[in-house]
């Protein structure tokens, strides 16, 4: 009987605003309390979504409650717990910050509500073809994720101190042969250490597309064997001899002000040039990707099944896709993430929310291009846990 429940209350889920169109899923919203888990490790970010909720309850009468998170993985776990109990409404979360493996898991336990982008007006402002919105991590989107912003992995270094960055793992090593001592990277699990991990296997690997589909151990054993001697040799040349490592990219941003370092890196490419504005990093500072580009992905929404505010949410959701939300965001003096839109379909007055978010830091254009896609989902446990089987004191 308590499957049947969990099927049929999915089922109506799925289609509770079917019929509904735009303006009956605003009414629909009107007193809703959305709770939002995200992960609230950066001031501004909060600062952000502190926003957000004023915007939604001054135009929708949505609440908005930022439920501040470490690691969406345990949200994850939190839904699936719910589920299993039974609880299929009322769930504790109605919208939920979301990528890669956590996408994964809740799409292939059927924890998502949806599809339901195709019913946000703002979604029609993205690419339709672009496959950073397709595919998260390789796995489909199929309207169960909203778009809300792009990442790339992007090394930043001072100008006054260094004269050409080296933009190959194997540049890396040569300069740090060289100057040892002047990088580090986090150690993973860390998001930002893992992407690290993941940028070195794309280049030693000898088969790129391999990273693009699922892999057990086996193969990953027989794949990863350049990787791990490349690392083998990069460690000791790092800063503290790799014996330890910093926390995440504010500290790296830190050791790099200090000179502790003169390379750094991280997930956001306007991070570099939001620092400058804010004084946090010289005007000397300079990013840069690798030639054969960085590792990038686009980072969503989600509702999950059980929530029963799923008309607020797609409000909520709708409203941080507009060109207003999204300008605020890229803007380098608020958060500097950057927009998701195709700024070619917004209107020229549109476009203007977007003018003069540059500056010497930025990522050119053709950087920007170079995104190499996130490999499968399934390749993130193996590295992380033979990193840390490897190198974890």
């Amino acid at each position: 009987m308590r499957l049947f429940l969990v099927l049929a209350t999915a089922l109506i889920s799925v289609f509770s605003h079917a019929n509904s169109s735009w303006s009956d899923i605003e009414q629909q919203a009107k007193g809703q309390t959305v709770y939002f888990n995200a992960w609230a490790g950066a001031d501004n970010i909060n600062a952000y979504i502190r926003w957000a909720g004023e915007q939604v309850k001054q135009r929708y009468g949505v609440e908005l409650e930022h439920v501040k998170i470490t690691d969406t993985a345990n949200v994850v776990s939190r839904i699936l717990a719910e589920k299993v109990s039974g609880r299929t409404n009322g769930g504790s979360v109605d919208l939920v910050w979301v990528n890669g493996e956590n996408f994964r898991a809740l799409k292939e336990a059927k924890l998502l509500y949806g599809p339901f982008t195709q019913y946000l007006p703002n979604l029609a402002l993205t690419d339709a073809n672009n496959p950073a919105l397709l595919y998260d991590f390789t796995i489909p989107v199929e309207g169960y994720e909203s778009p809300w912003g792009g990442a790339q992995l992007t090394f930043y270094y001072d100008g006054a101190r260094i004269k050409q960055a080296p933009t190959s793992m194997q540049a890396l090593l040569s300069y740090l042969q060289k100057n040892p001592g002047l990088f580090s990277y986090p150690a993973p699990p860390s998001f930002y250490g893992t992407t690290f991990v993941k940028q070195a296997l794309f280049e030693t690997i000898d088969d790129t597309e391999q990273l693009y589909q699922p892999v057990n151990k086996q193969t990953f054993d027989k794949v990863t064997s350049k990787l791990w001697a490349y690392l083998d040799q990069l460690h000791p040349l790092m800063w503290r001899r790799g014996q330890s490592f910093p926390s995440g990219s504010g500290q790296m941003q830190q050791l790099l002000n200090d000179g502790e370092l003169s390379i750094a890196f991280s997930f956001n490419p306007n991070d570099p040039a939001a620092a400058i504005e804010q004084g946090l990093l010289p005007e000397s500072v300079r990013s840069y990707v690798h030639q054969i580009g960085t590792v990038g992905n686009t980072h969503f929404l989600a509702i999950p099944f059980n929530s029963d505010a799923s008309a607020g949410a797609m409000v909520v959701a709708n409203f941080l896709l507009s060109p207003e939300a999204q300008a605020r965001k890229a803007d380098l003096t608020y958060w500097g993430d950057p927009t998701v839109l195709a700024l070619e379909k917004l209107s020229e007055q549109q476009q203007q929310f977007f003018a003069g978010q540059q500056n010497q830091a930025s990522l050119s254009a053709a950087d920007r291009a170079k995104i190499l896609g996130e490999p499968h989902a399934t390749w993130v446990a193996l590295l992380e846990a033979e990193w840390l089987r490897r190198y974890s004191r």
